[in-house]
Order: C-alpha cells, then sequence, then structure tokens
C-alpha cells in the first residue's frame, strides 16, 4: 500500500467516529476518534521522515 493510499484510509475510517461525536454527542466514538487521530499524527511523522531521509540521500 502506498504511502497515500493508507493515510486516505487512516482518514476514511476517522470520519464514521468524528460525526457520532459531533452529530450525536456519542462520547465512545470521540475516544475512537481521538486514538484514530493519535494514529494518523505517527503515521504523518514517519511520513516526514522517510520523505526527508529520501531528500537527503539524493533518492528524489
Amino acid at each position: 500500500m502506498s504511502r497515500i493510499d493508507q493515510m486516505k484510509s487512516l482518514i476514511e475510517e476517522l470520519e464514521p467516529d468524528m460525526r457520532k461525536f459531533y452529530e450525536k454527542g456519542n462520547k465512545a466514538a470521540g475516544t475512537r476518534a481521538r486514538k484514530q487521530l493519535q494514529d494518523i499524527k505517527k503515521t504523518a511523522q514517519e511520513i516526514r521522515l522517510e520523505i526527508q531521509d529520501m531528500k537527503n540521500s539524493g533518492q528524489v
């Protein structure tokens, strides 16, 4: 799976819980959304480091 597809997938998984939390006030959905956002943050950091390494090594 490409990094783009990976990020899209994480965001698509997040959307239902965000809707449940903001539109219906579901507290459990808010907890799940926070966990998913943390996963997105972690993946984004990994991608940032990967991009930096590729840039510095001249692979791009």
